[in-house]
């Protein structure tokens, strides 16, 4: 009777963990494990990570940066499954206004052995905002201070290895390298002080938003303080899109960055428009962001509940070089093209002692990956060139665009200044041929 009573009360236990589980929003890894680890994908210096979602497998970016769960480039059959669902309005970062959305309750997130089976999502139905085009690959959704908020999260970008801990269990050890960080937190948002010198005689103890969903390496808001000013070296160029629309700003090379005993010179820094980020002056004590540039050249252990970061050990990308575009061009996923593809095949014939052989040649016909121009800076060398937007990037350097990752394509107008770059387009129909040299600007 004693052993019934004692399998019944486990039973029990597991049953009301399982509801807690369900009922509330939060994420919680099922069974005993103290900790789940994910593979992730790291593209443009930006964290994607596979979630199902009511049983659809989707990927998401994981970006400090957002508060609550964001999803769009859902399908009509995706999106139907979405419950308890309101229509709503949203605003971001960008130069648009508020944009339709609509906000659903009790949504079930899996995460490997990480469950949420009552999570607050919001969708955007617009196709107008799309993540994916810049990134290369279907992007479903952004997941962030949601999950951190219930997980101490470890993330080693030089084994793109991300571990979410329950905090409960998770313990510190001694590091000689490690460099921690305070956080701060406006309306759910995690921000820790740097010091930045802004030239040889002004630096600052910056306020910076952790922006993992950020690919620049710093941000700084002009005239945030009286030390920051846009200095007379820099260009103009897109950085971004925000909910709210395409982000423009000014390009420049910032003196240092310190984070703790770790020092970087010369890094790249931007200055957005005052019109593309106006709702982020409400919280006036803030001076820019941190994005993920420089969060990548470490091992991150980032603890909402601890209110605290660590920078634990510099990454495989510690020593990378800070470069930017040198084209003066956007690129951006243009969907599939349908591409002839040559097969050979060798006919053998024996006749009267000698042999002779024939190649016969058919096509078979794929898809493949098509690119876009989708922004092109004035005065650039691709400008210059008459590159325009829309032009359909056929070829580079003779090599066809489909051999390429968008990231590849980046990485090449970024390396070598002077470095020849020949596109073959298609222009409403027509083939053209284009060539620049990249060119260093700061």
């Amino acid at each position: 009777m004693r052993n019934r009573l004692k399998i019944l009360a486990v039973l029990f236990a597991c049953f009301c963990c399982l509801l807690n589980l369900y009922a509330q929003d939060r994420f919680q890894i099922s069974g005993k494990s103290k900790h789940q680890t994910l593979s992730f994908k790291l593209i443009n210096n930006l964290i994607i990570i596979p979630i199902e979602v009511n049983g659809s497998k989707l990927n998401f970016l994981l970006d400090t940066g957002v508060d609550n769960s964001i999803m769009f480039n859902l399908s009509v059959e995706d999106s139907l499954k979405l419950k308890d669902t309101e229509k709503i309005k949203l605003r971001g970062l960008g130069g648009g206004d508020y944009i339709d959305a609509i906000k659903s309750r009790k949504n079930l997130f899996k995460i490997g052995k990480i469950i949420n089976g009552d999570h607050l999502i919001y969708l955007i139905p617009s196709k107008d905002f799309d993540f994916s085009s810049k990134m290369g690959i279907t992007i479903n959704g952004i997941i962030g201070g949601d999950l951190f908020r219930d997980f101490v999260v470890d993330i080693n970008y030089s084994s793109k290895r991300i571990k979410f801990y329950d905090p409960k269990k998770y313990s510190y050890k001694d590091c000689k390298r490690c460099q921690l960080f305070d956080l701060h937190f406006y309306k759910n948002k995690p921000y820790l002080f740097l010091e930045v010198d802004i030239s040889e005689k002004e630096s600052i103890d910056a306020k910076l938003l952790i922006d993992l969903g950020g690919s620049d390496a710093l941000w700084l808001f002009d005239k945030s303080s009286d030390k920051i000013n846009i200095p007379e070296k820099y260009f103009e160029d897109y950085l971004g899109k925000g909910l709210s629309g395409d982000i423009y700003g000014k390009r420049s090379k910032i003196d240092k960055i310190s984070l703790g005993n770790y020092i970087f010179t010369s890094a790249n820094v931007a200055y957005p428009d005052s019109t593309s980020i106006e709702n982020v002056y409400l919280h006036k004590e803030r001076n820019g962001t941190l994005g993920s540039e420089i969060l990548k050249r470490f091992r991150l252990i980032i603890d909402y509940r601890g209110e605290k970061i660590v920078f634990k050990n510099p990454s495989s990308y510690f020593n990378d070089p800070f470069v930017y575009n040198m084209s003066g061009l956007e690129m951006a996923y243009n969907g599939s093209m349908i591409v002839p593809e040559r097969k050979s095949n060798l006919l053998k014939q024996d006749e009267r002692g000698s042999s002779t052989v024939q190649i016969l040649y058919s096509y078979v016909y794929a898809l493949k990956t098509s690119y876009i121009i989708s922004e092109v800076r004035k005065d650039s060398p691709a400008d210059r060139a008459g590159l325009k937007p829309k032009d359909v990037v056929m070829k580079i350097n003779g090599r066809p665009t489909y051999n390429f990752k968008l990231e590849e394509i980046i990485h090449m107008f970024s390396t070598k200044e002077g470095k020849k770059i020949k596109l073959d387009i298609m222009r409403d129909g027509k083939s053209l041929i284009f060539s620049f040299r990249l060119e260093k600007i700061i």
